[in-house]
């Protein structure tokens, strides 16, 4: 309250002195003054609107994230979260694709949809990229002070830019406490196709370090994250792992059934291709018997490999590409393996180029599948799998897969390209194993699905040892870690 007196009494003795300075400068200037001392005077009244609080802000937090709401499953872990807690949530973000469902449903989260802005696209690219920052930044402070005052902001970054600047001017503005979540940094990604040496990676960089510090409070998914921003950036941030939502485990053998099932209406990877027979329903996975609704997982199946990715310049498909080449090799050397179908879900830029080169590899024994699931279907494939692989590749070298907390939430043993952190979740030879090229892949590919079926085999072990470490869940890990700096005072 105190504050908010200083700044009307600065306000009005501003008003006051502006036109008594210009009063014998001649009836023009002084007709000026005084339109330029009522748009002050509009100032203090208008932050006194921005300000005004009522017996809800306290309940209500903003979360922002400057991409697809689909696609980014922590933030929507964080809506659910708070409003778990009795927070009302104002959800921001692109809504390209569907969130989950449990998202949609809850009563104390609102989606609000921005759209992302494009730019210019006639000139220099240069124009394009600084007119799409512009807008996408008036654009984010129109939506922003229009909502109802918030207690927190609550981003995502990346992408942070423009957001990291918007977000925090309005909790200037406002008197809301702004947390950032470091999942990575964003020049780090920018690196990736522009080069660590040009213009606007360089800009991004001094952008992330300016605005950074400026935030009440930072979240990181990592340890090492944690250190590099407290070295690097002074910065002193909590650190929040991923962890599995409740929807990921492993799928029951009926469920899987049902899911094959409606994949197989599009996609042909998932047909039986054999007799048929009206008594019995079929995929090329699972058997169910019409008579008394029983399913088991068919003798002889393919083994069921997955992965999932945002086609972006961090993963590198050519290496699992190349695995799978080596896999049919190994088959057609007459290895005694099994057949596979290789499920790669999301959505990215580089999803077409990765699909002409899937079309032009005709392979026998390896079948390649690249759908895109709903939300509430990722995590039942997910649990029906025999092995997961990941190809992210950290930009920063200091965050860690999301995909590979899902899949072991699932008790999916993985396969993991690795990065210097990467030790913080996979733990090799006991949850799955690390590899660094296709040739190490390959022959992990053959060493683990030489007895997938198998309790007894090298994945079996990882499956048991997922089982036996389960650690905590998103809600407690969140409940730990974020709730405190929610409510703090």
């Amino acid at each position: 309250m105190a504050t908010r007196g200083a700044v009307l009494c600065a306000g009005f003795a501003l008003i006051a002195a502006v036109p008594s300075f210009f009063y014998h400068k001649g009836s023009d200037v002084t007709c000026v003054a005084a339109c330029l001392a009522g748009l002050i005077a509009l100032v203090p009244l208008w932050l006194w609107r921005l300000r005004r609080r009522d017996a809800g802000t306290e309940r209500r937090v903003c979360a922002l994230v400057l991409g697809d709401i689909g696609r980014s499953p922590r933030m929507q872990y964080h809506a659910r979260s708070l409003s778990r807690r009795g927070f009302t949530v104002t959800f921001l973000g692109f809504m390209d694709t569907k969130p989950h469902g449990d998202i949609l449903r809850e009563e104390k989260i609102t989606i609000v949809p921005i759209a992302e802005v494009k730019g210019v696209q006639v000139g220099p690219k240069i124009l394009t990229y600084v007119t799409k920052v512009v807008l996408q930044s008036l654009q984010l402070l129109h939506v922003l002070l229009r909502m109802e005052l918030q207690s927190h902001i609550l981003m995502q970054n990346p992408p942070g830019l423009p957001s990291i600047a918007v977000a925090w001017l309005v909790c200037v503005l406002r008197g809301t406490k702004f947390i950032i979540d470091w999942h990575n940094y964003g020049y780090t990604i920018m690196a990736l196709s522009h080069g660590q040496r040009h213009p606007v990676v360089r800009l991004a960089k001094r952008y992330e370090h300016f605005f950074g510090p400026l935030a009440t409070h930072n979240l990181c998914v990592t340890n090492a994250m944690k250190d590099d921003l407290q070295k690097n950036w002074g910065i002193r941030a909590t650190t929040l792992y991923d962890r599995p939502a409740s929807i990921f485990r492993e799928t029951p053998v009926k469920l899987r059934h049902e899911l094959f099932m409606r994949l197989a209406n599009s996609y042909p990877e998932f047909q039986y291709t054999g007799s048929e027979d009206a008594t019995v329903e079929r995929t090329i996975f699972s058997v169910r018997d019409c008579a008394d609704d029983t399913v088991t997982l068919r003798a002889g199946r393919p083994a069921l490999l997955i992965s999932s990715t945002s086609w972006t310049e961090d993963e590198d498909f050519s290496i699992l590409l190349k695995a799978l080449e080596d896999y049919q090799g190994f088959i057609k050397g007459g290895a005694s393996l099994p057949s596979l179908v290789c499920v790669i879900t999301g959505k990215g830029p580089q999803k077409e180029h990765y699909r002409r080169l899937i079309d032009s590899l005709h392979l026998e024994h390896v079948k390649i599948c690249t759908p895109w699931l709903e939300a509430e279907d990722y995590p039942v494939l997910l649990g029906s799998a025999d092995l997961g692989v990941c190809l992210h590749k950290s930009s920063s070298g200091l965050d860690l897969p999301m995909k590979v907390v899902d899949m072991f939430g699932c008790c999916l043993p993985v396969c993991a390209i690795h990065f210097s952190c990467l030790h913080e979740l996979v733990k090799h030879e006991e949850n799955g194993l690390i590899f660094r090229d296709s040739e190490e892949l390959a022959e992990q590919l053959k060493s683990l699905l030489s007895e997938f079926t198998s309790s007894d085999g090298r994945l079996g072990l990882f499956r048991r040892n997922l089982r036996a470490s389960r650690g905590q869940r998103w809600d407690d890990n969140w409940d730990q870690n974020v709730l405190p700096l929610i409510t703090a005072q």
